[in-house]
């Protein structure tokens, strides 16, 4: 899979549990860009939820399981 940088970093923030809302403030960037970005993972890493999400980022080893 392909992700672009800033894909990675909201990857990152999703995993540490922060809402879009938190993640938008935290990168300075627009509510509607951060569900742009989520919905590019969930495509990218074809997983319909959030879970799917968090399981197919620790296989790949972009997160870690703290």
């Amino acid at each position: 899979m392909n992700l672009t940088n800033r894909e990675l970093e909201v990857l990152k923030l999703i995993a540490k549990e922060y809402t879009s809302e938190k993640i938008a403030n935290y990168l300075n960037i627009s509510l509607s860009t951060v569900e742009s970005h989520r919905r590019n993972l969930f495509h990218k890493m074809e997983v319909s939820s959030a879970v799917g999400l968090m399981k197919e980022a620790m296989k790949a080893g972009l997160i870690e399981n703290d």
